[in-house]
């Protein structure tokens, strides 16, 4: 298995992760909803280790891991902010929303702060058209999202 780059600890834990999925139908997006569990990304250098023992190409992991906006190559933040990006809030004002947020948190979605204080990432639904805009602050739901709220969140991410 080629692991470059990581350490024996990291190379065990990602090896017994994948090989609790290994064997089943489809198990490449298990293994890495697996990985990203229990790393907190998909490093890159976990790729080429994925592809050989699932016998697929580095490009198909590649693919995959690329096309889900949920998995995350990097290390999250402290704190993770999700801004609805689907038509509903969009409508609804979250483009000016989203300028703010990348105005008051000096990075540009998707991205982390040079900090590590709060990753600002998309969200394509939040299932709250209702309230919209809606944001995701750590698991918990935000509708009715106004600069004044988001101004609040980014205040409490940033305390």
């Amino acid at each position: 298995m080629p692991a470059e780059g990581m350490t024996e600890l990291d190379r065990e834990k990602l090896s017994q992760l994948i090989e609790a999925h290994a064997d089943r139908p489809g198990a490449l997006l298990p293994i890495l909803q697996a990985v990203q569990a229990g790393f907190g990304h998909v490093a890159d250098t976990f790729v080429p280790v994925i592809a050989e023992r699932l016998n697929l190409s580095r490009a198909e992991v590649h693919g995959v891991l690329t096309f889900y906006h949920d998995f995350r190559r990097q290390p999250a933040g402290r704190r993770v902010l999700k801004l609805c990006r689907a038509e509903a809030c969009q409508a609804m004002g979250a483009v000016d929303l989203l300028a703010q947020a990348e105005h008051r948190l000096a990075t540009a979605m998707p991205g982390t702060r040079a900090d590590g204080a709060v990753t600002l990432e998309p969200v394509y639904c939040l299932g709250l058209c209702s309230v919209a805009p809606a944001a995701m602050l750590d698991g918990r739901l935000v509708g009715r999202l106004d600069a004044g709220r988001l101004d609040a969140l980014i205040d409490e991410v940033l305390a």
